[in-house]
């Protein structure tokens, strides 16, 4: 298992690498009819479901997590990675480019929360 970990970790994880694992996992156990749109979705907010669990009950928690078990934050990686890979496979589904999609996003919300200057304090995120 540490040697898995281990391998795993110095592989560059990009969002393409992402898209093929999960495209060829889906090919090898014929589960692409399957994969439509819909179903993906629902799998999607099902898994966000499931990581909303893990803090239900626990309040505000500080960055880093410094109080919570090692379980605990294993538990929590595997179902953001749940998360991540139903969006990934939604996206190659759907035909698109999540990477591309993500940075255009950034720059309209740029665009939309500009840099407050010195005379103005708030940009209007918190309202």
């Amino acid at each position: 298992m540490a040697g898995e970990k281990q391998a795993a970790s110095e592989e560059t994880v990009t969002l393409n690498l992402l898209k093929k694992k999960m495209d060829d996992f889906a090919k090898e156990r014929g589960w692409e009819k399957y994969h439509s749109p819909r179903n993906l979705l629902l799998a999607l907010v099902g898994e966000v479901g499931e990581l909303s669990e893990i803090f239900q009950w626990k309040g505000e928690v500080p960055k880093g997590l410094p109080d919570w078990k090692e379980e605990e934050k294993i538990h929590l990686g595997e179902e953001l990675s749940d998360v991540l890979l139903y969006l990934v496979r939604l996206s190659d589904i759907c035909g698109i480019d999540l990477g591309v999609a993500a940075l255009r996003k950034i720059e309209l919300n740029a665009l939309k929360y500009p840099v407050p200057t010195s005379n103005d304090d708030s940009n209007g995120a918190d309202d």
